[in-house]
């Protein structure tokens, strides 16, 4: 009897110290968010003027997605969309900006915080929870946080100021994930009032900022993207604080770094666009051991796929709500491919809109439910000295095809676009016969998306808000909340992913 007794106790350490073993290898994990940055933007995908020495280097020592596609480019639905690894309609609320995330739903960090990792969120955070749809069970896991904390310190209100301190203070057992998301790039520009040449470096300079053919290249203009190109490098600074404090610790080896944006940059033909300039985001993975330097990879992902990525990585099974597919397998191999296509949305921000876009076989389609408003970018771009000189050129009636675009209306109803040798995507292919074989496949992949994850085009949805040539709030506008996408199909209640 004492003779199996010990073996029982023997068994039971054995199990104990594997478990602590599992436990120490398990990767810690961080995500960097920027706020309205745009992926060309960044020395490592090609900008030759906007400084991310941080970014490019752990590019150069990781894998660079070249492929990577948001579901919204609006700060909370897209955010949102990540936490829960979901389409923003299928968010409830959360489809539409400064909307809470249906109650039902999982987030991935508190899964993460459930198997014993410690969670925080620093900076940014614009996600909360909303209410519980009628006949829906309460989420056990969107409770995320261990920890939050403001992103605001002395001379930095960039969102940044507090994520070394949170690497610091971390308690050393447990694994960790930190959620590390600045304001960074958002107007209006506080970056260059905060301005420390010291540790930043020397302001951008006007004349050296690279104007997209869509936008005038007027000084304004210039002006205007030399500070936002000063909040871009003053993000990537704040990482290489990060970095080396992780180095400090010994503890980079054993983290899997990813670094994106929620949203293209702040400028007109950019943010809430389904084009490229809006939708498409920088992705990079550095985890040494798993990837390899230099890796490049043109597979395409879509940020839904982050959830049950990491969730993989730390050995955690994702949430039956999640929607994304893991690409874990292309962090090991470049070539993988794990989807097919990759799916976005364009709903309310500031302005009524309805739109919805497709990606694959390196086309993108676009399909516009309100095609009688132009797409001229939210509020905050509008009050932008950038949108400001296009106005002003189109009353002189000296806007280029490119620029006269960004102010369009009516639009077209269906657009399409080969991204490879269109990367502004201005030469619309929809309609012609060269093509009506891919448009006609990605149109019904995109019905078929849309049917599945119960998406719908209510018939009162929410109106504007805001002035739309001048971006100033409307006085005599109050009821502009309607009915948002999926609501109607309770869409907040169904897991399929749809084509994938």
């Amino acid at each position: 009897m004492a003779r199996l007794q010990l073996l029982l106790i023997a068994l039971l350490l054995s199990f104990s110290w594997q478990t602590t073993t599992n436990a120490a290898e398990r990767p810690n994990v961080i995500l960097f968010i920027s706020d309205d940055v745009s992926w060309n933007d960044h020395g490592c995908y090609g900008n030759k003027a906007a400084r991310t020495p941080v970014i490019d280097q752990l590019a150069a020592d990781g894998l660079r997605f070249d492929q990577a596609f948001l579901t919204a480019s609006s700060c909370s639905p897209s955010r949102s969309s990540i936490v829960t690894g979901r389409y923003p309609h299928n968010n409830g609320k959360a489809a539409e900006l400064h909307q809470p995330i249906s109650a039902n739903l999982d987030w991935f960090p508190a899964l993460l915080k459930n198997a014993g990792y410690y969670t925080v969120l620093s900076g940014k955070n614009h996600m909360g929870v909303g209410k519980l749809p009628k006949g829906a069970a309460a989420s056990k896991f969107n409770k995320a946080w261990h920890h939050t904390s403001g992103g605001n310190g002395k001379g930095n209100t960039g969102g940044h100021a507090n994520w070394v301190k949170e690497v610091q203070e971390r308690p050393r057992e447990q694994p960790f994930f930190f959620w590390f998301a600045s304001t960074d790039a958002h107007r209006g520009w506080n970056g260059d009032r905060e301005w420390d040449a010291e540790r930043y470096g020397p302001k951008h300079r006007p004349a050296d900022v690279i104007v997209p053919p869509f936008l005038v290249d007027s000084p304004q203009t210039r002006d205007d993207i030399a500070s936002y190109y000063n909040e871009v490098t003053r993000f990537d600074f704040f990482i290489g604080e990060v970095v080396k404090e992780l180095k400090a610790q010994k503890a980079l080896d054993n983290t899997l770094l990813l670094v994106m944006a929620d949203n293209g940059r702040p400028f007109p033909r950019a943010k809430t666009r389904l084009h490229d300039s809006g939708m498409k985001t920088p992705l990079i993975a550095h985890w040494p051991g798993t990837i390899k330097p230099h890796d490049i990879s043109s597979s395409l992902v879509s940020v839904i796929d982050i959830a049950p990525t990491i969730l993989e990585a730390a050995g955690i099974k994702p949430a039956a709500s999640m929607q994304g597919i893991s690409f874990g397998p292309i962090l090991k191999n470049p070539k993988a491919t794990t989807r097919l296509f990759a799916f976005s949305e364009h709903n309310w921000h500031d302005y009524e809109a309805h739109g919805r876009g497709v990606r694959g076989d390196g086309y993108l389609l676009i399909r516009n439910f309100r095609p009688q408003f132009a797409w001229q970018g939210p509020a905050d771009s509008v009050a932008s000295p950038s949108h400001k000189e296009l106005l002003s050129r189109q009353k002189q009636g000296t806007l280029t095809a490119a620029q006269a675009e960004t102010l369009l209306a009516p639009r077209p109803a269906i657009e399409l676009y080969h991204t490879k040798t269109d990367p502004n995507q201005l030469h619309n292919l929809a309609g012609m016969r060269k093509h009506a074989a891919i448009q006609q496949r990605l149109a019904n992949t995109l019905d078929r998306w849309m049917d599945e994850t119960h998406d719908s085009v209510p018939a009162e949805i929410s109106r504007d808000s805001f002035d739309r040539r001048t971006g100033q709030r409307l006085k005599d506008v109050k009821d502009y909340r309607r009915t948002t996408p999926g609501e109607d199909r309770q869409a907040d209640q169904t897991n399929a992913p749809g084509p994938r």
